[in-house]
């Protein structure tokens, strides 16, 4: 059940590599891939509004499940009607369920197979997450894509606790899909996505996959990457399991946002990807080029009154200069991190949008390896 609220469409296969061009078909509206979620935790991306969202481009956005359950709570968000009309975002929005939670704050919480008891890191209070409760959040939440609850192993873990791990993440996802089906019935149009764990262990990198494929839910992540393992053993670990998993489903990779990862990601066939990271660090003052990022608090740019990137159309490069962004910066004003937020997230949408044309003139090993180049050739 389920099936019918999300289709994907596969426009274009790369002649010389797995990337590939796609339509998501979602509650609200049509989302091109390979496609990157600017992250919004608490309801809002930090220093923008939905307007700029829009105007930049952006056609879905990552929400946190365990961040709204404990503020502003289920009653609020139902009390509004769902998250789209609370935040006023009427595009689409895919939620996490809270297992990257679970496994970030690992001091405040006990996971066993019945689910995850975890301790509020807002006020100490105690509550308990299953995978019926997070598909439950999620359903008032009126997310367009939900995110089973999952438990995911550390890097470095030994293989009987990746074993347990994905043991308890495939007993979840059973009683997610049970739960999401009955949703569904009554009239919840969201879609669940399945999460791929196993650790670095390939074998259970492939059990995964496989229960995952067997499930059958409108689409598949491949969750437990980027979490302190070497880039090598991340791309390593990354195209094994692509490999692993059907063609026609939807591919997400969670928690990416590098120029480098999301293109290596493209090439293996990957549809869909989100990171805080653009954001975070456009507040700490570093922006990013097309020659590589920099950061705008060096003392180099105080007298510097050219944009951040003299390429970039968006109007933060088109209105303002960096000695005036590092003014901003250095005196602390809020409108720094609007604008270098806004900055960061356009050049990344820009670079997934030209990923998507270089896919569809079968000529993105070309473009990578061009980007890459110019890139990497003026970091700092």
């Amino acid at each position: 059940m389920g099936d019918q609220n999300l289709s994907f469409i596969i426009k274009h296969k790369e002649s010389s590599c797995k990337a590939r061009t796609g339509i998501l078909r979602l509650t609200h509206g049509d989302v091109k891939t390979p496609v990157f979620m600017p992250v919004g935790t608490n309801g809002t991306v930090k220093a923008l509004t939905v307007n700029d969202l829009k105007e930049i481009g952006f056609d879905i956005i990552l929400s946190n499940t365990y961040h709204l359950y404990l503020r502003p709570g289920e009653e609020v968000i139902k009390g509004a009607c769902g998250l789209h009309r609370f935040i006023n975002w009427d595009r689409n929005i895919l939620t996490d369920s809270g297992g990257f939670q679970v496994y970030s704050l690992s001091a405040l919480r006990k996971i066993k197979e019945e689910g995850a008891w975890f301790q509020s890191h807002v006020d100490g209070s105690k509550h308990f997450l299953s995978p019926e409760k997070a598909v439950e959040i999620q359903t008032v939440l009126g997310s367009d894509i939900q995110m089973q609850l999952d438990y995911c192993s550390p890097w470095g873990a030994e293989r009987k606790e990746a074993e347990k791990a994905l043991d308890i993440t495939t007993n979840w996802l059973k009683r997610a899909k049970n739960k999401w089906d009955e949703d569904v019935s009554k009239g919840y149009k969201g879609s669940l996505f399945s999460i791929v764990q196993g650790n670095f262990f390939p074998d259970l990198r492939e059990k995964s996959a496989s229960i995952c494929a067997e499930s059958d839910t409108p689409g598949i992540a491949i969750g437990g990457l980027s979490v302190g393992e070497p880039s090598e053993l991340f791309y390593e670990t990354l195209v094994s399991t692509a490999a692993l998993l059907p063609e026609e489903k939807p591919r997400y990779v969670m928690g990416i946002g590098t120029p480098e990862y999301i293109l290596n990601a493209v090439e293996n066939g990957i549809d869909m990807f989100d990171c805080v990271l653009l954001t975070r660090e456009a507040r700490n003052g570093r922006v990013y080029t097309k020659k590589g990022p920099f950061s705008l608090k060096r003392a180099e740019n105080r007298l510097d009154f050219t944009p951040i990137d003299k390429e970039c159309s968006c109007k933060v490069c088109k209105e303002y200069s960096r000695a005036y962004l590092r003014h901003l910066f250095k005196t602390k004003e809020i409108l720094f991190s609007m604008l270098a937020s806004y900055h960061n997230l356009y050049f990344i949408n820009e670079l997934v949008k030209n990923c998507r044309n270089a896919i569809e003139e079968n000529r993105f090993i070309e473009y990578k390896k061009s980007f890459l180049s110019q890139y990497k050739e003026g970091e700092n």
